[in-house]
This record gives structure tokens, sequence and C-alpha cells, in this order.
């Protein structure tokens, strides 16, 4: 356990950056710097409040703390339990690459019906009601939970771990990919071009309007980087296409008014 204690610090300090470089990142580039220019990109049309945002930080570094403390019990503690791997020639350099999408894949599964469940009004005041508090997410309510939603949320490290060989870095790779698509759902504003959501690719691929309207309606869109069990769950939202499509063309629309407006 002295090796736990003596890394420690500097795994939450590593986590704590991450969260701030890349969500406080994204805030200072959409919410500050540029909001102008990519107002219309805003899937609501407001900004939350100060205070809001604040909340969002001060929550985030809480789990940035479990996550922490649940990665090093898991790769140093319960290591000879997982099946977490040193050697990369133990398996290859395809099946190394190939683990990446099979974590996003078991998390996304993971996430949808954990998901699913905390939404149960027995337990979404308990466990989830903080994270909804953000009705209007912004970048830094990527990592907002309450302290036992953060420990759901981290539990994917020991599912993984105890389900896949996979080597650690593999694992690190993977945990931060898995929070700047975090961090895009909770953007607020929509990147992917007009009429994505109704591409072959684009029917499956989770977009920042759609965990937008699961903030701000409560129900449905429950999924994390993929829409499968939403569409096989009957889970989609049926306004989602036209959400998504409001926001696309907003643009044009609001070019449009400015042009009549001369």
């Amino acid at each position: 356990m002295e090796i736990v204690y003596s890394l420690w610090p500097k795994i939450a300090w590593y986590i704590s950056l991450r969260y701030l470089f890349i969500a406080g990142g994204a805030y200072l580039l959409f919410y500050i710097l540029f909001r102008n220019q990519f107002f219309q990109r805003k899937i609501q049309l407001v900004f939350p409040k100060n205070r809001r945002v604040w909340m969002e930080v001060i929550y985030s570094m809480q789990t940035t703390i479990i996550f922490a403390t649940i990665f090093l019990l898991v790769v140093i503690v319960l290591r000879p339990y997982t099946n977490l791997y040193k050697d990369t020639d133990q398996y290859g350099v395809v099946y190394y690459l190939f683990t990446i999408p099979v974590m996003f894949v078991i998390h996304d599964t993971y996430f949808y019906w954990m998901h699913r469940a905390i939404h149960h009004p027995k337990l979404f005041r308990h466990i989830h009601f903080v994270h909804h508090q953000s009705t209007n997410p912004t970048p830094l309510a990527a990592y907002s939970f309450h302290f036992s939603e953060s420990i759901l949320e981290a539990l994917i490290i020991p599912i993984i771990a105890f389900t896949l060989p996979v080597h650690t870095s593999a694992l690190v790779i993977f945990l931060l990919g898995q929070f700047i698509i975090n961090v895009y759902g909770h953007l607020g504003f929509e990147l992917f071009p007009p009429k994505f959501q109704k591409t072959w690719i684009g029917r499956w691929i989770n977009t920042s309007v759609a965990h937008n309207q699961h903030h701000q309606y409560f129900q449905g869109n429950y999924g994390l980087y993929f829409l499968f069990w939403d569409r096989w769950m009957g889970t989609l939202r049926k306004d989602y296409d036209e959400a998504f499509d409001e926001v696309k063309n907003r643009k044009e629309v609001i070019h449009g008014e400015l042009q009549g407006n001369k």
C-alpha cells in the first residue's frame, strides 16, 4: 500500500490537470474567448449562470479524487487478480489496438444501463440529481457528479480490468479518450455538420445535441458514445432529429434574418 500512498497525489493531480486543461480549455474557447463567433452553434441559446459553472467545477474536483483512488486500487492493489498485462508482446500490437475500441463498446453498454437505473425515482434524487442540476451544461459538467455517482462512473475501470486482457497504457488511452468525448457531450455546442445524424454512421453516434436534450428534459438519450442502445430500446427522443436540424440550420436562418433587416 505504500506505493499507492506515494502515487496517489501524482495520479490525482494528473486527472485534475487533465480535467482543467480539456474541459477548462473547451469552456475558455466556447464560453469566453469565442462565444459570439460560435453562438449560432449553441444548443440552448442562453449561457448558464456563473454560480452553476462553479458548482460543476467543485463537484468535478471531487470526482477526480475518486477516479484516482479507484484507478490506483485496480492497477496496483488488485492488479494480480485482474487481466491487466505489462508486456505488449504478450498479445501483440494488433490486439493492443483492438482493445481500445472494445473498451468503448463495453463502457457504452455499462453506462447506458447504469444511467437508466439511476434515473429510477428511488435512485435519482440520491445519486443522479447533482449532475442534472446542470440543465444547460457546460464542458465543465463532464465530471460533475454526486459522490455516489462518481463511484459508479469509475467502476468501469475494474469492470474492464477484470473482463478484458488489456495493457495498462491502453487503459490510460481509453480513459483519456472517454473524457474528451464526455466533454464534447456536455459542450453545449454542436460541432458535427448538418444532417450528420441522418448519415449511415451518424445515426449511431451520440452528439452534443442528443446529450444536451437529456440534460434539458431529463428523459431519453441515455447513451454515452453511441445511440445503439437508445435506438434498440426505444429511448431515443422522438424530437432528436428535429432538434439537431434546428441547431445546424440556425446560422442560415439568423443570417437570412440579418440580411432581411439590413
